[in-house]
């Protein structure tokens, strides 16, 4: 079962492809989304990272939450659902 990690604080230099390549490094990495304003398509500083399982979403988050990407801080936490 896959599990969705967020990653917040991100620099405007980041890509889904840099992303999900940096976050492969611990484990496998199903989809990414790169959040983006609808207007201009500049990234809002965030993403979703699905996991193919809880455990690679642990390591994950073990390694990358409070780690720089760019020299940005970076907050990465099991995301949690859409409350829509």
């Amino acid at each position: 079962m896959s599990r969705k990690i967020y990653v917040g604080n991100l620099p405007n230099s980041a890509t889904e492809t840099r992303l999900a390549a940096k976050f492969a490094q611990h484990g496998t990495v199903v989809d990414v989304k790169l959040i983006t304003d609808r207007r201009t398509g500049q990234s809002l500083g965030y993403a979703f990272i699905e996991m193919e399982t809880p455990t690679d979403a642990d390591r994950v988050i073990a390694a990358f939450n409070g780690q720089t990407y760019d020299g940005w801080p970076l907050t990465v936490r099991t995301a949690t659902p859409n409350r829509r």
